[in-house]
């Protein structure tokens, strides 16, 4: 006889711990350690200057995990950043953002490396984000992917010593020296 496994919802995953960081992909409940130092570093300086860049030029709002994004009833994920524009600000609730934002930034860690990578981009395109960015602070290095159709392109691979430029927010441009 087959083992059939019940997938979990929305529902469902508001009942796990505040004290633990959950995410739900796919209808499996999936915990998330803590980050790393470096890690935090990043995120402060990325959420520092995209924020500066979207609020002195009134663009949307930008957020830092960990806040829900509900992709689907079966898909709710943390991204480490998460910026909306003032068109898509009806996905902004009081509890979670309801729908794909705009872009989104996860950043590497040998926990979520592989799902950031594969599971992630694919639902993060399914859904409707516009643009993507990995984060990988191993490598020094920061792709860019830009939605066409139901996936991804690789829109640039930014390396140490070079200037990331996002497709989504024209006129932004964050030198990676000052990430790495």
């Amino acid at each position: 006889m087959l083992k059939t496994q019940t997938k979990l919802t929305y529902a469902d995953y508001l009942k796990t711990s505040d004290d633990e960081r959950y995410e739900l992909l796919s209808g499996e409940l999936v915990m998330s350690p803590s980050p790393k130092e470096i890690h935090q570093y990043i995120l402060g300086q990325l959420h520092l200057r995209l924020g500066t860049f979207i609020y002195e030029r009134n663009l949307g709002k930008v957020y830092v995990a960990p806040f829900d994004v509900v992709l689907s009833e079966t898909d709710v994920v943390q991204p480490d950043v998460i910026f909306v524009s003032n068109q898509r600000s009806g996905v902004i609730t009081a509890d979670n953002i309801r729908g794909a934002p705009d872009l989104v930034v996860e950043i590497l860690s040998p926990a979520t490396a592989v799902r950031d990578r594969t599971l992630k981009l694919d639902l993060y395109a399914q859904h409707g984000v516009q643009e993507y960015w990995i984060v990988d602070p191993d490598a020094k290095s920061i792709t860019v992917h830009v939605r066409s159709g139901n996936r991804f392109e690789i829109a640039g691979i930014y390396e140490e010593e070079q200037s990331l430029r996002s497709p989504t927010l024209a006129d932004f441009n964050i030198a990676l020296p000052e990430l790495f």
